[in-house]
């Protein structure tokens, strides 16, 4: 199955989560979800009830959501949880830091993007460059010490000045150079450092039938 490419607030409202997929209008008013308590899925009208769920889809719907958060399609998520099952620690953790150490990942969270959509197209069009060398693989797994920079050629693009002009919470595992638009992996990245209600023991079970 393909990419989806469709209306990306069509997944939020399928997901019954904000899953902050299009940059700034996630955080404006202009956000469908904003404040909503019950989101209802795309093309419904509201119900006082829904049927109810079953583990297995409850189950589900929570990796279907990691899945949309970090643009993964199904065969590269799988083979990212069967490499955190072979890891030390806990399956659920190192899976979700093995996705937090993903090169797209790491460019939005220095803030040269808006979104990880943004930050998976500078990747992939050969934007950035790691430790010197340009790298086009938004899957590259980014070590500690790795500096992480916009290509000289590519600093004029509107979309990474657009992103430096908005001030966001860096990771204790980054530290970034905004003017110079570069950035450095200083640590591991850790559980606590991801704000999104992911249950990840949801997926683990989930794989575990």
């Amino acid at each position: 199955m393909g990419r989806y490419t469709g209306p990306k607030c069509r997944r939020c409202k399928r997901l019954k989560m904000k899953l902050y997929l299009k940059g700034d209008r996630c955080y404006s008013e202009k956000c469908p979800v904003e404040g909503v308590r019950y989101i209802n899925p795309p093309g419904e009208q509201p119900k006082r009830w829904y049927p109810r769920e079953t583990p297995y889809g409850i189950q589900l719907r929570e990796k279907q959501r990691v899945k949309e958060i970090y643009h993964l399609r199904e065969g590269q998520f799988k083979n990212l949880f069967e490499r955190a099952t072979k890891a030390d620690g806990v399956t659920g953790e190192t899976l979700l830091i093995l996705l937090e150490k993903r090169l797209d990942n790491v460019v939005y969270r220095l803030g040269l993007t808006t979104s990880r959509t943004q930050a998976r197209q500078a990747v992939a069009h050969g934007h950035i460059e790691v430790n010197g060398r340009k790298v086009d693989i938004p899957s590259y797994e980014t070590s500690v010490g790795d500096v992480i920079t916009v290509r000289g050629k590519s600093k004029d693009i509107p979309f990474f000045s657009e992103a430096l002009a908005h001030e966001i919470e860096v990771k204790e595992w980054l530290t970034v150079k905004r003017r110079k638009m570069e950035g450095k992996v200083t640590g591991e990245p850790k559980r606590e450092d991801i704000e999104y209600p992911i249950k990840e023991n949801l997926i683990v079970e989930l794989y575990s039938k």
